[in-house]
């Protein structure tokens, strides 16, 4: 082989479970199953079924896999789906009362979609977890974790923090999969390096070295980070994190660093054993790009325009102008014809860019190609069809192999080292998005829990034992509040004022638990309240509030 594509995936939504439906909440986990997990799970069986050999990276995030595998989501999940196929029903024959023979054809082309859907459903046991553990059991499919909510690293104050939501995802990684997983995705590719903080003198800790305790191999960032660019932090003129200090000193690593860094192969972060890849941007582009992606086709189906009745979506993209009054009638089968058109082109991108690398390294590389899953089916809903075609003429392809990156690890390791910026994915490549006007209020709070929770964490074994349920749910409450979608939400303001409910909701049930536990006994009062959030709270029923013990500097 003279190159090897990896197809990273990372699938996440915040905690939704109870908290509404309509127009944020469960719903948008009940989208997400039906548009994005479903179709994605059912297009690599079928591949899996027809012989083609493929692999992939599928990252899963604690919290979401917390809420795949509860009841009450799968129950509320079923109804959802129920009510799309009633409606596509109930919609073609209104098309066909008013005499509408091409909208009648339409909403039973949906109906047809939403019925093969509901079996596979059926014939899975109502379950999804246990159908992508079989596909990564069967060696497809390579499932990669991280910290439990999905928190914005670089920004939380205490490293006992980090070193406990890490944990606690590891763990539920393990207990749903049935191993911890070798690869993580930090959150919105958040980085942190290691740092002597000047005032205290305490060196903190870089990211990696915190996966390389608890025995993580590997992680992503963005492309700059690696191939370079402008930095964040001091040289973009602002503090760096949440530590307003003039300057941090970096900790050096002792090994040949690379210079202008390539996507095209993985480096050993510092001085640590865990590698590093990078999101190849081309490949990105043609996803993600809003101007030259393969979703904005004109053919393919139109995200933002729905039946006023059903609120199904019967129109094509049609054109640029963005109106939704001139979009068109969607039209399937040129859609199907536009997604192997798709595929082709994407497999000539992977050509050119491989073999481009060959010729200068002359060994293998690696076209990482980094998305979020719910743009698959969701957002562009000939999504997972385009993937299947892809891995279908990668099959055939004499020199490219569609492979699992834990693969192209161990085939080609790291022959050097390189030191990360600090840095995102998220606009400008700093914490802009998740640390400005709209949500910086919110650190302050996060910050203080922080402090709390050590506090909690070192309570005596006679408070822990009489008050150890207390302290677990705070524990709970704590990673749901740093969730980095709540700060994210403000800052996009979708869904501002839900946003800021859920993190309220939560922070004020973490200081009720911890003051119960400070005063040092509960009464029948906070017992009731205990048994309310527990129910309303409930991810993580294994979680150790001794994970979120005291550690400055210290990552074990």
């Amino acid at each position: 082989m003279r190159g090897y594509f990896g197809l990273v995936l990372h699938s996440h939504l915040p905690y939704v479970r109870r908290g509404g439906r309509w127009p944020h909440g469960e719903e948008m986990l009940y989208e997400a199953i039906l548009d994005t997990y479903l179709p994605l799970i059912a297009a690599l069986e079928n591949l899996a079924a027809e012989g083609v050999p493929f692999g992939l990276t599928l990252g899963i995030t604690p919290i979401l896999a917390e809420q795949l595998t509860d009841p009450d989501i799968l129950a509320g999940f079923e109804v959802y789906l129920d009510e799309r196929l009633s409606l596509a029903e109930l919609d073609a024959r209104r098309f066909d009362q008013a005499g509408d023979q091409v909208m009648a054809d339409l909403a039973r082309f949906w109906a047809g979609h939403f019925s093969q859907l509901r079996a596979r459903f059926e014939a899975y046991g109502r379950q999804l977890v246990p159908r992508l553990r079989a596909l990564a059991e069967a060696g497809y499919v390579e499932l990669i974790g991280g910290p439990a909510t999905h928190p914005y690293l670089p920004l939380l104050e205490r490293d006992s923090t980090i070193y406990g939501q890490l944990r606690t995802g590891l763990e539920a990684h393990r207990r749903h999969f049935g191993r911890r997983p070798d690869g993580v995705w930090l959150p919105e590719c958040g980085y942190r390096p290691g740092f002597i903080h000047p005032e205290t003198g305490i060196r903190k800790p870089g990211l990696e070295e915190f996966l390389e305790a608890q025995g993580v191999r590997f992680f992503f960032t963005d492309t700059r980070p690696i191939e370079g660019g402008a930095l964040v932090g001091k040289a973009a003129g602002e503090a760096i994190g949440p530590y307003a200090v003039p300057e941090r000193r970096r900790v050096a690593t002792e090994r040949p660093v690379a210079g202008r860094g390539t996507t095209f192969r993985p480096y050993w972060v510092g001085d640590s054993n865990v590698a590093v890849f990078g999101r190849e941007e081309r490949t990105g582009l043609q996803v993600w790009s809003a101007t030259q992606g393969y979703p904005g086709d004109f053919y393919y189906r139109e995200f933002h325009r729905r039946d006023p009745v059903s609120g199904l979506r019967y129109w094509r993209v049609t054109d640029a102008s963005g109106d939704l009054g001139r979009k068109l009638l969607y039209e399937p089968e040129r859609a199907r014809e536009r997604v192997g058109a798709h595929a082709d082109h994407f497999v000539g991108i992977l050509e050119e860019r491989l073999a481009g690398y060959f010729r200068q390294a002359g060994r293998p590389g690696i076209v990482v190609a980094a998305y979020d899953t719910e743009l698959f089916g969701h957002w562009w809903f000939e999504g997972c069809d385009w993937l299947a075609g892809v891995f279908r003429r990668l099959a055939r392809h004499p020199w490219i192999e569609a492979v699992r990156v834990s693969r192209y690890l161990e085939d080609y390791p790291p022959d050097a080292a390189i030191n990360l910026p600090e840095s995102s994915w998220g606009e400008g490549g700093g914490h802009y998005t998740w640390n400005n006007d709209t949500n910086r209020w919110m650190w302050p709070h996060i910050h203080a829990a922080e402090r709390m929770m050590e506090r909690l964490a070192a309570v005596d074994d006679d408070l822990a034992g009489s008050l150890g349920d207390f302290l677990r749910q705070a524990a709970r409450e704590l990673v749901l509040l740093q969730a980095s979608d709540w700060p994210f939400l403000l800052s996009t303001g979708q869904a501002a004022d839900y946003a800021t409910r859920r993190f309220q909701e939560h922070l004020a049930r973490f200081h009720r638990l911890a003051a119960v536990v400070l005063r040092g006994f509960a009464d029948p009062a906070d017992r009731y309240f205990l048994k309310v959030v527990a129910e309303q709270d409930n991810p993580f029923d294994f979680i150790d509030f001794r994970w979120f013990a005291k550690r400055e500097g210290s990552v074990s």
